[in-house]
């Protein structure tokens, strides 16, 4: 199967390691891209692109081109998604959020709901956020981070 990962960034480290281990079960495996072009176009790692984005947002700075890297990211990922025959789904704890799925994760989901693709998720829905019920009504398949679960 074609399998696009889903997660939030500041899970890259996770990402490697599912995409890894699903390969070695035969998958193919999309992930997002790990680096963007910063303001005079040399690349950055994601997450070095991640903390430019948290500290502009904190400082009430708006510089445009990392929201056009932020842009061409989401699309990119859409993209992915719906190359893919399903997604999977790495929610993790953040933000003080067992399982937490944060705006992307879920727009992503909404484009594989749309799609008509199963949506696997790591680890239950989480209960703490506004959308439980947006995510419930997209029926994903828990598999509790076991990944022969993905069929």
């Amino acid at each position: 199967m074609i399998i696009t990962i889903c997660a939030s960034i500041k899970f890259w480290p996770q990402i490697i390691a599912v995409k890894e281990k699903l390969e070695a079960i035969g998958h193919q495996v999309l992930i997002p891209p790990h680096q963007v072009k910063n303001e005079v176009g040399d690349f950055i790692s994601v997450e070095e692109y991640y903390q430019v984005r948290k500290s502009m947002i904190e400082r009430g700075d708006n510089d445009n081109w990392v929201w056009q890297r932020k842009n061409e990211a989401i699309i990119w990922h859409f993209d992915k998604v719906n190359q893919a025959d399903c997604i999977l789904v790495l929610n993790y704890d953040k933000n003080n959020i067992p399982g937490y799925i944060g705006g992307n994760t879920l727009m992503e989901m909404g484009i594989a709901c749309w799609l008509k693709k199963p949506i696997y998720l790591l680890n239950p829905i989480p209960r703490k956020i506004s959308y439980y019920e947006e995510i419930k009504g997209m029926q994903p398949i828990i598999i509790n981070d076991n990944l022969n679960l993905i069929k």
